[in-house]
């Protein structure tokens, strides 16, 4: 296992930024991003285990890239959002689905410890337009697509949530999952790659 290669005072989710994901849901695509908040309770690192909880039907994966801030900011504008944003990692946004319906809102169905694998790196200078990214689980790919498919850019995002708050040096802003989710169960390992940075691997275990 390997150390947390990021400390984020918060972590950033945003939904339904992936153009065939949208058509996948059967949703219309947002007019601008859809946020919610994972706690950094949630973070594990490389090789760390996902803990899936007792008593839901459905526990998901979502591989997705994820930007780190460089410098704290606040009300960017897209055009030097980048002048902010410090590299990009792998980040794996585990979800109860049946919470995600019957709540509503995301926070418990995105909430739980463990939910946020980072990893294996921070990678530096990549751009971020056209990235591939794969999701595997067991070795089998269920997620392969390209960052060229989101409907809110990098830049875009970044500027969108630092008119809300500031963000601060380290946090984190999660770009969205492209379609392919799925389950996970207790035996499964999950692999998240994306182009330039590297495989982010985690097993998965029972709750307790």
């Amino acid at each position: 296992m390997a150390a947390l290669p990021v400390s984020p005072s918060k972590i950033l989710g945003v939904g339904l930024n992936y153009r065939a994901h949208a058509v996948e849901m059967g949703k219309k695509l947002p007019e601008e991003p859809l946020l919610f908040m994972k706690p950094p309770s949630a973070l594990i690192g490389p090789g760390e285990a996902i803990v899936r909880p007792r008593g839901y039907m459905r526990v998901d994966y979502e591989g997705e890239l994820a930007i780190v801030i460089g410098r704290r900011c606040r009300n960017v504008v897209a055009g030097a959002a980048l002048d902010y944003v410090r590299g990009y990692i792998c980040l794996n946004d585990v979800t109860v689905r049946d919470l995600q319906v019957k709540d509503v809102q995301y926070t418990r169905a995105k909430g739980f410890d463990t939910f946020c694998p980072v990893g294996p790196r921070v990678a530096e200078g990549l751009d971020p337009r056209a990235l591939a990214i794969e999701t595997r689980v067991n070795g089998v790919v269920k997620q392969r697509s390209s960052t060229a498919d989101l409907i809110f850019d990098v830049p875009s995002l970044v500027a969108f949530v630092s008119r809300v708050m500031t963000l601060e040096e380290g946090d984190l802003i999660t770009t969205g999952t492209p379609p392919g989710v799925g389950q996970i169960t207790p035996g499964d390992e999950i692999e998240i790659e994306i182009e330039g940075i590297g495989i982010l691997r985690n097993p998965v275990v029972e709750e307790a």
